[in-house]
């Protein structure tokens, strides 16, 4: 630290605190009313809520024969132009920061004031102090930022992941940084994650099996049961089916409400995405097509004679599979792996969740909640994208712009 920056905590300041209904010029008016002081600009912030502004400006003060006459002047410019102000001497600027950073984000379908309660209080219980909230998003959810300093990133996930679901919240805690806005890698599961159905259901409902095919597959996504057994199982069931049935299970797929939109904002701001799938090529290079993902590697369903064989070829693509491929495709991207985000439903999505940088649970089961960096429980996969830090406004903007 220079000898100046030490000096400087023993200036007299003053924080001029602006409020009341907003409208064009006053920022700009309260600096010119402290401009007639010489004054110097230490900080400055500026919150308005439904119309009604906050604006603090921390400046050097004035000196002392003249203090007087800049507080009558500062109130009685408010005074003309209808808004209020308060005055308050201190020496230097704002206290340091406690170690620590991080940004928590907390989505609420409402966001009750009981859950912003206990969210609070659970930051200053693990010791950390709330130093910035911001608005992300006020539907399809509300979205808020807290941003916290004075308490490590993991302890503080800890402390607020653990009871959110019981608060009726979802919340992600990640490190503060420059990262926060880097490149990045997302890969998604596809089955219930990017898409509303399970490929193999919707196979299986052409050859008469659905029901027993359904009742693996869930036993499978809570984790009863070994994925690649429970895979050649239900690929058994589906031999002798003709090679057209592709097309039309294709036709059926429904993608998940927000999947475009999460993936044509991350393409936009230049981050790589790609699919894992213990489901089938058949359809994930569809939609890896279709929405113009970097990425997608699934299972493969052997077709000879134009029928389905009932067995799958290649590696499979399994709970250590999905993990091995992010990795892969993070290496190929020149993504770091703590660059890369996860999203994934069940219990063979769960090596992949805690091998990326972020973890999201996307509407998934009690097993992969309780063990995933953050859960996100609404069906709008385009959430996802508040966990990032990017608004519903940035994500409207960018839309807008598109059209024209």
């Amino acid at each position: 630290m220079s000898a100046e920056q030490t000096s400087f905590s023993d200036v007299p300041t003053l924080l001029v605190k602006i409020f009341g209904k907003d409208r064009p010029g006053i920022t700009a008016g309260l600096f010119d009313t402290l401009a007639a002081y010489s004054v110097d600009v230490v900080d400055i912030e500026q919150v308005v809520t439904r119309g009604r502004m906050v604006l603090c400006a921390l400046v050097t003060a004035p000196p002392r024969a003249l203090e007087g006459d800049l507080r009558a002047t500062v109130h009685s410019w408010a005074e003309s132009i209808k808004m209020q102000a308060e005055i308050i001497s201190g020496l230097g600027d704002n206290r340091p920061r406690g170690l620590g950073r991080s940004l928590v984000t907390v989505l609420g379908h409402p966001l009750t004031a009981e859950a912003t309660a206990a969210i609070a209080a659970k930051i200053a219980k693990a010791g950390g102090n709330i130093d910035r909230i911001f608005r992300l998003a006020k539907y399809p959810v509300t979205a808020v930022e807290f941003a916290v300093s004075g308490v490590e990133t993991e302890p503080l996930r800890t402390a607020l992941v653990t009871d959110a679901g019981k608060l009726g919240v979802d919340v992600a805690v990640v490190a503060a940084g420059l990262h926060r806005r880097a490149q990045r890698l997302v890969v998604m599961d596809v089955d219930s994650t990017l898409i509303q159905d399970e490929v193999i259901e919707l196979f299986a409902a052409h050859a008469g099996c659905e029901d027993e095919v359904a009742e693996v597959t869930a036993a499978a996504m809570r984790g009863e049961l070994d994925f690649e057994q429970s895979l050649h199982a239900r690929v058994a069931l589906l031999e002798g089916l003709d090679a057209s049935v592709v097309d039309k299970v294709r036709s059926e797929v429904r993608l998940t409400p927000g999947a475009r939109t999460l993936i044509r904002t991350l393409k936009r701001l230049g981050f790589q995405v790609g699919v894992v799938s213990g489901g089938f090529t058949q359809v994930t290079d569809d939609l890896k097509d279709r929405l113009g993902l970097d990425f997608a590697q699934a299972n493969v369903l052997e077709i000879v004679d134009g029928k389905l064989t009932g067995r799958v070829t290649g590696e499979i693509v399994d709970r250590a599979g999905k993990a091995r491929l992010l990795r892969r495709f993070a290496a190929e991207s020149g993504v770091p792996l703590s660059q890369t985000v996860a999203i994934g439903d069940g219990a063979n999505d769960l090596d992949m969740l805690n091998a990326a940088g972020l973890g999201v649970a996307f509407n998934a089961k009690p097993v992969v909640r309780e063990a995933a960096h953050t859960a996100v429980n609404v069906p709008f996969l385009d959430t996802v994208l508040y966990l990032l830090g990017i608004t519903r406004e940035e994500v409207e903007a960018a839309d807008a712009h598109e059209e024209d």
